[in-house]
């Protein structure tokens, strides 16, 4: 990689997985944000299974008012959460994957504490 950022994201990640580890109990909920989406997953790590997930274009083509940013990050918290309760999940450990818990992140992480899941 050549920009810089991106490499201290990866080192950041890196150190944080060291100390973040999903179980069956409470899985792991990660986060990765691009300039346009933002993708959220719950995994389970002793298994090296995904067991939901959700993405910003789905929110996208589900709505057809205009929203922020913040906005779909905070509804795709919400929507994960629901899947995750379905799917029997209701205590995850979060995972900011190097990003700053800030913006987007942030409120996907409110959303998903909105949505009913303890971290």
């Amino acid at each position: 990689m050549k920009n810089s950022k991106a490499k201290g994201r990866i080192k950041r990640s890196i150190r944080i997985r060291f100390k973040i580890n999903g179980t069956t109990d409470r899985p792991r909920l990660t986060v990765f944000r691009s300039n346009r989406y933002i993708y959220a997953q719950v995994i389970d790590d002793t298994l090296g299974k995904t067991l939901s997930f959700i993405n910003e274009k789905e929110i996208q083509s589900s709505k057809e008012k205009k929203m922020t940013k913040n906005e779909k990050a905070n509804l795709a918290g919400q929507l994960l959460a629901k899947k995750a309760i379905l799917s029997k999940i209701s205590k995850v450990v979060f995972d900011r994957n190097g990003y700053k818990y800030h913006g987007r992140v942030k409120a996907l992480a409110e959303g998903a504490k909105m949505g009913g899941l303890k971290f």
